[in-house]
């Protein structure tokens, strides 16, 4: 593990230095990063101005429910970009000199790279919208709210490695998967950005139990707030996030294991 520990900060160090050579455009490319995802919060701040809230949630509540989607995605792409890309890694034949290697597979995957600019981008408005909401949304912050939060947001990462894991390991059967994530993680984090209560049954469902960003931010946050629209969904809900983390991550890593064994090569 101390090995492990060692190389992660060796290949950080390199992707950092790597990344930074040119300092104004990686300046550039962040704040970039940052306007895009922040364009959506300025159009539902400006939507907000005449409506006031969304099925009660106001500004704040939804900036706080934002923030656990850039947070969680900030730190995951720093652990798990090689998951996001990793058709192109079958594509163009990279996966085949990580299988040679004296190491293990996901470990090396997890470690190789990550996407820097991306990390900060996104994570620097997460955490914005943290500091900007989070002592107005009326959270009586102690030591135990701040370990769950801790532990929400690693759940949250958790949940969203696995989610890649799976489309990785699917990756071996069919190559190309850009579109599955197309439609089952990107058009749903555009959902899941909101509160889950707005949307049709057949929706949340979807955020539920097929890709679970319920669980990274909706049902986390109310643990936090207790809005009345939790009413729809059991009490116990709030509180499971760490066990779907696990467990779903315990499930993409079996069928990744599995899956492995049905990998052929596409040559260069």
């Amino acid at each position: 593990m101390k090995d492990i520990i060692s190389l992660f900060f060796a290949y950080a160090k390199s992707g950092l230095k790597s990344r930074f050579q040119y300092k104004l455009d990686a300046i550039v490319v962040i704040f970039a990063v940052f306007l895009r995802e922040a364009g959506g919060i300025i159009a539902m701040y400006l939507a907000l101005l005449k409506f006031d809230t969304i099925n009660n949630w106001n500004i704040d509540e939804l900036l706080f429910l934002f923030s656990l989607i850039f947070i969680t995605y900030g730190i995951f792409i720093v652990f798990f970009m090689a998951l996001r890309d990793f058709s192109d890694w079958i594509k163009h034949g990279d996966f085949d000199r990580v299988m040679v290697r004296p190491r293990g597979l996901l470990t090396q995957l997890v470690l190789c790279g990550a996407d820097w600019l991306a990390a900060f981008g996104h994570g620097t408005l997460g955490i914005i919208l943290f500091i900007v909401s989070a002592n107005k949304v009326g959270i009586q912050w102690d030591f135990g709210m701040a370990v769950y939060y801790v532990v929400i947001v690693i759940s949250g990462v958790l949940i969203q490695g696995a989610v890649f894991l799976i489309f990785s390991a699917v990756s071996f059967y069919v190559v190309e998967t850009n579109s599955l994530k197309e439609i089952f993680y990107w058009n749903m984090r555009k959902f899941a950005i909101y509160p889950l209560s707005i949307y049709h049954k057949f929706i949340q469902s979807i955020l539920i139990f097929v890709v679970p960003f319920a669980f990274v931010n909706y049902f986390p946050a109310q643990f936090f707030l207790r809005k009345a629209d939790m009413a729809a969904y059991p009490d116990w809900v709030m509180y499971i996030s760490p066990i779907v983390g696990i467990v779903l991550y315990i499930i993409a890593y079996s069928f990744w294991k599995f899956s492995l064994r049905y990998y052929k090569s596409t040559g260069n």
